[in-house]
């Protein structure tokens, strides 16, 4: 599947989702040894969504469309290179929901107003960094989420179809099937990712499965990529293909299956099988 909530942990931590699909592994690698050959990573690069020089560039490039702008709530990932549209997003005013990295509290999402913020003269600055967004967001379940506006997730590689591939947890895809799930994405809301310029690969490189979530746009520091994607995006979560490693990770994965499957939710399409990362 791919990923995106998470790229705190430490290399060795993220390192154990290799193996799960040789060929995206391949990919990634590829990726990550481009960054560091071209200098254009900032930080370590390898086993997460790697930061990347001219990443304010390319939140600029996505603050500059009208979806932005119209954009009331915005989901966002917790990932380095994604911070400057997390900070661009509470300066414009919007309610921003953020991850908790790698789903590992007991609640999913922080979320960061920045109404509240400014009265407790939290800087935004320091909010909009993982780190400061768990310490002084509110905690949300997936239930309390509002419908989204847009859904920003982290990407190591990326194809202008729309293709996209994490650093290989596959917490965006879980991320995205539940959002599904419970009725908080609608099929016209705009999922979309910065990164370098050399992150984006031919269409071929990145088979997209039907369980896997496509991108609508990509945006780097030197082009916006309207993908028009092709690839029809999942219904939801097929709860039997989730792995043993996410439930026992994840606090609050199997409580929240519980809930949902009890509210007669649809069963959906999306799982994290091996064949998914």
């Amino acid at each position: 599947m791919s990923e995106s909530i998470a790229s705190t942990a430490s290399i060795d931590d993220t390192a154990r989702w290799a193996g799960r699909n040789r060929d995206k592994d391949a990919l990634r690698d590829e990726i990550w040894f481009a960054l560091e050959r071209m200098e254009v990573g900032v930080g370590p690069v390898r086993s997460r969504i790697p930061n990347f020089v001219g990443a304010d560039r390319a939140a600029w490039r996505l603050a500059a469309t009208p979806m932005w702008r119209d954009a009331g709530v915005v989901k966002c990932n917790p990932d380095p290179p994604q911070i400057p549209l997390r900070l661009r997003a509470l300066y414009a005013g919007k309610q921003l929901y953020m991850p908790v990295p790698e789903l590992e509290r007991p609640y999913p999402f922080v979320l960061l107003d920045p109404v509240q913020l400014a009265a407790r003269q939290v800087s935004f600055e320091l909010a909009a960094t993982s780190q400061g967004g768990v310490a002084h967001g509110v905690p949300v379940q997936f239930e309390e989420l509002p419908t989204l506006d847009l859904v920003v997730v982290g990407c190591v590689a990326v194809t202008r179809l729309g293709g996209r591939t994490g650093k290989g947890g596959g917490f965006a895809d879980l991320e995205l099937g539940i959002f599904r799930e419970l009725g908080k994405l609608s099929a016209g809301t705009p999922i979309v990712t910065t990164v370098h310029s050399c992150q984006v690969v031919a269409a071929q490189r990145l088979v997209m499965l039907g369980h896997d979530s496509a991108l609508d746009w990509v945006f780097t520091e030197e082009e916006s990529i309207r993908t028009d994607t092709p690839y029809p995006q999942p219904h939801g979560v097929a709860w039997d293909q989730v792995e043993p490693d996410q439930y026992r990770d994840i606090p609050f994965l199997g409580e929240l299956r519980g809930r949902i499957e009890q509210g007669g939710a649809p069963k959906g399409s999306v799982g994290l099988s091996d064949r998914d990362i």
